[in-house]
């Protein structure tokens, strides 16, 4: 999917691998990042998936990943490609941080709160932070004997919420 991308002029085509000069990989990851700053996600994505035909560094990979759950909903892509940026710089909390959103958009609330707080392990972030009071927390549960998942605890919760008790 990845590797169908239009070779720009920039392009050396050796032996069928694409390379870039060093000089427009700087100018690209720039632009993809200032682009991903703005919320401009699909010009990002045009320019990760750029680099990422040239480079897997670990960041281009977890900001691409971000970019393909954003304008493609390939959210298991995306996890993948993250992942494999952890695997290489696992104390890089951006990474962590770009994992948290992709689970957001994939509607993974519990595992965007786990990847956020394992990055708050590895340094912390106020960008996590943010992420983390937008998500909001979990009152403890209305009978704390009974399990959070007790159709008990659960259907009553959300009655004293309604009623404005809780």
């Amino acid at each position: 999917m990845l590797r169908g991308i239009a070779v720009c002029p920039d392009y050396i085509d050796v032996e069928g691998v694409s390379h870039m000069q060093e000089h427009d990989m700087q100018e690209l990851l720039a632009e993809g990042s200032e682009a991903l700053k703005k919320g401009d996600t699909a010009t990002a994505l045009g320019c990760y998936e750029k680099l990422f035909a040239v480079e897997r560094s670990p960041e281009v990979c977890s900001s691409l990943a971000f970019c393909l759950a954003k304008e493609k909903g390939a959210y298991r892509e995306a996890i993948s490609l993250c992942n494999e940026a952890i695997k290489k710089e696992p104390k890089q909390t951006r990474h962590f941080l770009l994992l948290g959103r992709v689970y957001v958009l994939a509607d993974r609330k519990k595992e965007a709160i786990r990847a956020f707080h394992l990055g708050l392990r590895h340094g912390g972030s106020p960008e996590i932070e943010v992420e983390l009071r937008k998500l909001g927390t979990r009152r403890p549960p209305v009978i704390p004997f009974l399990k959070r998942e007790n159709p008990i605890n659960k259907y009553l919760g959300k009655l004293l919420y309604k009623w404005g008790l809780r």
